[in-house]
């Protein structure tokens, strides 16, 4: 495993936490953090869509197993994400939900195979009722690992604003949040994002080219990285409060509902809310949320 720097803490940071499972739903949540707003300012003018021919050959890691069958994607994942990560992460120390410098412990990276079995529709339906995106897997990648919404633990800080590092007992500067917008959870060593990863959409974009798709959200509509569809930068204005917006992308060309990661580190550096029928049962639960002490590291 190769360490390499981190970005500054204006960019990026990310929660530590999963929500738990709930029933399908197409009503917000009532909670801070999972509920987002309800007026969309990009309405999508078709409600059905068929992803079917284009999923299976989107660039899925060479650790994933993507199957499509009968209106359904099933994908099966490790979470190992296909590019490097920290040999170190600034972890929570004290149990709290939102850590920073002075409550966090540096600890060796504790990133974990994970167990990912997500069954996604290929038909995803565009409804006008939201559901509010939980803490938690909203979205599977094509690194192999998985987006959480932009919130931390306590569903209401934004986790890309609140980055920061430890300094270790060798003098090196310890991050919560690694160079590709990602991190494991302490426990259960969930490693995910929280916004654009420039380490993911340098799979498949050029800088100034359409942005590809770089993953699935839970509901089934693909998400995108922050070009449209002549790779100019998209208005985070002329996104609905899902990060949502109805045009043509290089799969559809003439046009669908996708979600936009806009490389942005407030509360629309990812998704908020799915704007598509979305089975709830597909997100994962929360793990036991504390620090881990005595786990060998680097000292804080």
């Amino acid at each position: 495993m190769t360490n390499f720097r981190a970005i500054a803490p204006t960019i990026l940071a990310v929660a530590l936490t999963l929500s738990g499972c709930a029933a399908v739903t197409s009503t917000p949540a009532a909670s801070p953090g999972d509920t987002p707003p309800t007026d969309m300012s990009a309405e999508s003018p078709t409600t059905s869509f068929d992803t079917s021919a284009v999923v299976g050959d989107i660039a899925w890691a060479d650790s994933m197993t993507v199957t499509v069958d009968e209106g359904s994607a099933e994908v099966i994942a490790n979470g190992i994400p296909n590019h490097e990560r920290e040999e170190h992460y600034a972890v929570p120390g004290g149990g709290g939900a939102v850590p920073d410098a002075s409550t966090a412990q540096v600890v060796d990276d504790p990133t974990q195979e994970q167990d990912y079995d997500f069954t996604i529709t290929t038909t995803p339906t565009y409804v006008d009722e939201v559901t509010a995106a939980s803490l938690g897997a909203i979205g599977i990648m094509i690194s192999g690992s998985v987006l959480f919404n932009p919130y931390e633990g306590d569903g209401t800080t934004v986790a890309m604003a609140n980055n920061f590092s430890v300094t270790a007992n060798d003098g090196t500067a310890v991050w919560f949040v690694d160079s590709c917008t990602g991190h494991p959870t302490p426990l259960s060593g969930e490693y995910h994002y929280h916004g654009l990863s420039s380490c993911v959409a340098s799979e498949v974009d050029t800088e100034s080219e359409p942005s590809h798709i770089i993953g699935l959200a839970l509901d089934g509509f693909p998400i995108y990285g922050a070009n449209d569809i002549d790779g100019n930068p998209v208005e985070v204005s002329t996104l609905d409060d899902c990060n949502g917006i109805t045009s043509p992308t290089p799969e559809f060309p003439d046009g669908i509902y996708h979600y936009v990661l806009p490389g942005t580190s407030d509360e629309t550096s990812s998704m908020r809310c799915f704007h598509g029928e979305v089975d709830s049962s597909q997100m994962r639960s929360m793990p036991p949320m504390t620090g881990m002490p005595g786990i060998g590291g680097m000292g804080g």
